[in-house]
């Protein structure tokens, strides 16, 4: 999930709590064919580590044997992912597609009310690639704007503390400006995935 400073607030305030879950169209194609940004030995190994993420997601979600498989069931949702993905640089040469074991055939979930956080927090991001015509597309655009806006505010303050530093003399006053950019450096870092440098 995408971490965010003070300076942008935290998860739960800008994002998890706004998220209307309203616009879910309950439609389970996020739960018949998703995927991740680790391969599936990546998953094991974390898995078999104990990262509480990687267990989680292999207790739900099982694989499909090849992309075709996942492809026979939504060919839509796996082309849009795959295409995505190479957009934004990605390998998709193994890329495993999954299906939760939990999914009912009217696309209800059977362990609703103990589904694990990383269900409770779908979409997680305003990054995640969800399926075409999903409820949530604009209102993720919307949130995807707001941390673009929020990013080219951080890079205009940067200007502004360039500015000045070439005014200051005092050691101390240096250091202070130079933590601060430090800290907005680290924020504009952490949306280079999604392609920050050109914002």
């Amino acid at each position: 999930m995408t971490a965010y400073n003070k300076t942008m607030g935290s998860y739960e305030e800008n994002y998890l709590k706004m998220r209307p879950q309203s616009l879910c169209h309950m439609c389970g194609r996020c739960c018949r064919v998703v995927t991740t940004s680790k391969s599936y030995r990546e998953l094991k190994l974390l898995q078999a580590e104990g990262d509480e993420g990687a267990v989680d997601f292999l207790k739900i979600f099982e694989p499909y044997p090849s992309v075709e498989a996942a492809r026979a069931v939504d060919k839509e949702v796996v082309d849009n992912i795959l295409a995505r993905m190479k957009e934004g640089g990605q390998d998709t040469d193994n890329v495993t597609f999954y299906c939760c074991k939990y999914l009912l055939d009217n696309n209800m979930c059977s362990i609703y009310e103990e589904r694990p956080l990383l269900c409770r927090h779908c979409p997680s991001t305003p990054w995640v690639i969800v399926p075409p015509g999903c409820g949530f597309e604009g209102w993720l655009y919307l949130m995807r704007e707001r941390d673009k806006k929020k990013i080219r505010k951080s890079k205009e303050d940067l200007l502004e503390l360039q500015l000045l530093k070439t005014k200051m003399k005092n050691p101390a006053d240096l250091q202070k400006i130079e933590a601060v950019e430090n800290k907005i450096y680290n924020n504009i870092e952490k949306f280079k995935k999604y392609g920050s440098e050109l914002w």
